[in-house]
């Protein structure tokens, strides 16, 4: 388990939770046991709308507190002022290819391909896409399952909200009986959470379609903002979503349980204890 102590990224982990449980708290209380009292329908929501904040939940606390890849550090540490000369004859073992592996001279190690230095993590992360302050973590090859799963049930949830909300709207309940105070208060938090709603939901359907599309692409945000270009073989898209979300049904890809096949795609390096 990984907590990155940054102050930004608490405080989004904050927000998060804080408008998860009053997206909660408003359609409960003053959507559908106001306009749906005894009814089934009431009963029918209830469930489903806490299910898809439960599975918000799993999704996001699992990409906060999973390891999102960090590659090992040395058990010595690393002599620089040898290494380029040594390396120059003798790549890394286990690759074959010098120029996939590379040094960090932060972290002091070896990093097997597509492996980046995170500045706010102070560690190099496998197939790093991004540092995301929302989930207080680093998107990469561990728990970008799980980010993806986050925005999903959040686009998933905002559009439940405004759906709701204006079905209460459309069909308001003519026997309810609400007093005037009532009455304001659910108009008060229905706009407030149909604009919460809008506004969360347009943001991480463009976040979730960038990372399908890093995705399909087989390139990450690092790579595209390093203009290093689509360098690997060209592959099955079933098998790149695959790679992500588990070997399992596809049916299974929205659930926030580990996937047996989430070990890297790439082996420690056996530098870890090499000393130069």
């Amino acid at each position: 388990m990984v907590f990155i102590r940054d102050p930004c990224g608490i405080a989004c982990l904050v927000v998060t939770y804080g408008a998860v449980l009053y997206a909660d708290y408003v359609v409960i209380r003053w959507i559908i046991l106001t306009t749906m009292p005894g009814s089934l329908w009431m009963s029918f929501h209830v469930v489903l709308f806490n299910t898809v904040v439960f599975l918000l939940a799993m999704s996001h606390s699992k990409a906060v507190f999973s390891d999102p890849g960090t590659v090992p550090l040395p058990a010595n540490r690393l002599d620089f002022s040898d290494l380029h000369t040594t390396n120059k004859n003798n790549p890394p073992p286990g690759n074959g290819h010098s120029s996939e592996w590379t040094v960090c001279t932060r972290c002091e190690t070896y990093r097997p391909p597509r492996a980046h230095h995170c500045r706010i993590c102070k560690r190099c992360i496998r197939r790093m896409d991004h540092h995301c302050p929302w989930i207080n973590n680093c998107v990469g090859e561990r728990n970008q399952k799980y980010f993806l799963q986050f925005l999903i049930y959040v686009a998933l949830l905002s559009l439940y909200s405004i759906a709701l909300i204006v079905g209460s709207w459309v069909w308001p309940c003519e026997e309810c009986g609400q007093n005037v105070i009532e009455t304001q208060l659910r108009m008060i938090h229905s706009v407030i959470l149909m604009l919460v709603s809008a506004l969360f939901g347009l943001f991480v359907t463009a976040i979730m379609v960038d990372q399908l599309h890093a995705i399909l692409y087989d390139e990450t945000a690092v790579e595209a903002i390093q203009q290093k270009g689509t360098y690997r073989p060209n592959r099955r898209k079933y098998q790149l979503l695959a790679d992500v979300f588990g070997r399992g049904h596809p049916a299974l890809w929205l659930l926030p349980c580990t996937s047996l096949n989430h070990a890297s795609r790439y082996h420690d390096t056996p530098l870890l204890s090499h000393e130069v």
